[in-house]
């Protein structure tokens, strides 16, 4: 794994831990309410003292959360990192004397250490006389042992590392506002790659502290915020802006640039893009709208982003959030804030600024936004995911190809063998806003909020053995549903299911592997046999068997094809002149034998691109019964 990748996996990882935050949160306001007036004090200070709680256990917290997310949720993992913040804090508490305290940063680093060795050892073959002690429990021992000498040499190292945080949160602080424009441009960068969390981790639980009325000590921008540090919250005010009203803006903006035919699909997306990203704070779906298709106009972004920061800072704006700058952090946590009111008319002119540069520069420079291109638009598909999930693993390379699939909030993050087999097209028209390699096979797809979703149902098909077949386009065109051809035999599935294309090149290709088991006098049509024995009719154009001379076949009965290889050449001026319709439909003849079927959006397809459609067969000794969908 390179360097990148393995930063792509700790971020996830860092993150994973940072899910905890909103329920402090949400005890910490709810316990700020006058309980006291309605004559139940002890209601408010059993809030308080749970939600102070979580920032109180965050660095074992994070330890697990950390290991959990580098072991692929490995229970021994998390318990491991437990152990090791256990012992790290006793040897601690006893020599140290409440001198050094277990901060998040401590915590990341045992969750690395138990992550770690647990993905190197679980696996661990001993003496049969002491197999007892091998795999996962030699984790949990040799965990013990060295989270014990970590915490020995943190004893001399610890106020070092603590004296360095402290130096780097002075150097921000002395250079003001343009700290905090540099930190808002670094974001936003990071962001794109998914690792803007390694960044936000330092920023929100390292820089600081803060002791509150009972003693407790608390790190970092975030913690401090929540629990009353007036000096805190500079590093999140300035994203609200951003997150409440300048994305917002840019989604409004991509809508009413879109072409009239794509604008209801357009805006239904980003209609409720704009709705998460104001009221939670996702934004990925919005900035990969407009991240690759120009990325001067993302770097632009970046940098009035960084400029919020700043602008915040100078109006001495502090707020805070648990999970991201969205209206319900804003809300929940408004009485902790100072000034931050002023956030409300500096987003609305971000707003209004966003909508206009983006509407401008979206038409000025004929940038390809969702909705200005054929295809580029963004599917409302969630209910179909079980059934778009074996389309998305073969556009994936397939399930040979996986070798880790894990989530975020708006991203897939995947370890392959070889990204070269990814199919980026394919992947788009699935619903996929964004594509990133990170080299040495690790790899980001962005699907906005479904991306666990997906996750999961990726998972279930790598471990479920299932009979699929799937399918690749056989021509360069669009493709469609069966029943819109003009040929009632073909439309009401009397010869098979299946689906159709408007072909716009001269070539079929195969679209499975399987043997030719014939191909007609004409050659206008043929028909192959999977290795699964499911057989697929291909049939070019509608009336076209008396058209002489229209066709010829590259291939005889009884060849073996592969995926994408030349099967027809066809002569589609001809065809167009003569033709009935140029509908080609690709079908099985044999539905009997399929369980479920998948179809990708019928839009504009490739030739040879993967993940068209795809079917689950029943076991081949099933006596009786159909195809369902």
């Amino acid at each position: 794994m390179n360097w990148l990748g393995s930063l792509q996996q700790l971020g996830r990882a860092v993150m994973i831990p940072t899910m905890v935050l909103p329920a402090a949160a949400i005890l910490l306001s709810v316990g700020s309410l006058p309980w006291e007036v309605w004559g139940l004090p002890s209601v408010s200070e059993a809030l308080n003292v749970a939600g102070s709680g979580v920032l109180l256990y965050l660095p074992y917290l994070f330890a697990v959360g950390v290991a959990l997310g580098l072991a692929n949720q490995a229970g021994y993992a998390g318990l491991a990192a437990l152990l090791g913040m256990t012992i790290y804090e006793r040897v601690i508490d006893h020599f140290a004397n409440g001198q050094i305290q277990p901060t998040t940063l401590i915590g990341i680093l045992l969750g690395v250490i138990a992550g770690a060795l647990y993905n190197r050892f679980k696996d661990l073959k001993l003496p049969e006389t002491i197999q007892f002690f091998g795999g996962s429990r030699f984790v949990l021992l040799f965990m013990g042992l060295l989270s014990a000498l970590f915490a020995f040499a943190m004893l001399a190292i610890g106020p070092l590392l603590q004296a360095l945080i402290n130096l780097m949160h002075l150097e921000v602080q002395a250079t003001g506002g343009f700290g905090l424009f540099v930190y808002g441009i670094l974001y936003r960068v990071l962001s794109a790659f998914g690792l803007h969390h390694l960044l936000n981790n330092v920023v929100w639980f390292q820089f600081g502290s803060y002791e509150t009325a009972s003693g407790m000590i608390v790190q970092g921008d975030l913690p401090r915020f929540f629990a009353g540090d007036p000096t805190a919250g500079f590093f999140m005010a300035g994203l609200f802006p951003i997150m409440m009203f300048a994305l917002p803006a840019t989604a409004m903006a991509v809508i009413h640039e879109a072409r009239e035919d794509l604008k209801p699909k357009v805006r239904k997306t980003f209609v409720r893009a704009a709705l998460v990203c104001l009221l939670t704070g996702v934004s990925e779906q919005i900035e990969f709208a407009f991240l690759f298709a120009s990325p001067f106009l993302f770097a632009l972004h970046a940098v009035l982003a960084g400029f919020a920061m700043w602008l915040t800072y100078a109006l001495d704006i502090h707020h805070g959030f648990s999970y991201s700058a969205g209206l319900i952090d804003f809300v929940l946590n408004f009485h902790l804030s100072t000034n931050g009111w002023l956030l409300i008319p500096i987003g609305i002119v971000y707003g209004l600024g966003y909508y206009m540069l983006f509407r401008w520069a979206i038409r000025k420079f004929q940038i390809p936004t969702p909705g200005r291109e054929e295809g580029s638009t963004l599917e409302d598909w969630a209910g179909n995911i079980p059934y778009r999930a074996p389309l998305i693993l073969q556009a994936l390379g397939g399930r040979d190809n996986i070798v880790q699939v894990q989530a975020c909030i708006t991203r897939l993050r995947l370890t392959v063998k070889s990204d070269r087999k990814i199919d980026g097209h394919a992947l788009k028209s699935l619903g996929s806003a964004g594509l990133i390699r990170l080299g040495g096979g690790n790899v980001q797809v962005v699907f906005g909020t479904y991306s666990e979703l997906i996750r999961e149902e990726i998972n279930k098909l790598i471990d479920r053995e299932l009979d699929h077949v799937l399918f690749a386009s056989p021509v360069q065109g669009r493709m469609m549903p069966l029943d819109e051809v003009p040929d009632q035999i073909f439309a009401k599935k009397l010869v098979g299911d299946g689906v159709a294309f408007i072909p716009e090149k001269d070539e079929l290709v195969s679209p499975v592997a399987g043997t030719v088991l014939h191909i007609y006098p004409t050659q206008h049509a043929l028909g192959i046999r999977t290795n699964e024995d499911v057989d697929v009719l291909l049939h070019i154009g509608i009336d076209t068997s008396h058209i002489e001379g229209a066709f010829k076949a590259f291939v005889e009965v009884g060849d073996i094809v592969e995926p994408g290889q030349l099967l027809i050449r066809f002569d589609l001026p001809l065809l167009r002149e003569k033709a009935k319709s140029l509908a080609t439909p690709m079908l099985i003849t044999n539905p009997d034998r399929v369980r479920s079927w998948s179809f990708a959006p019928f839009k504009t397809v490739k030739k040879g691109q993967a993940s068209v459609m795809s079917v689950v067969l029943y076991d081949k000794d099933r006596e009786t019964g159909g195809g369902g969908r």
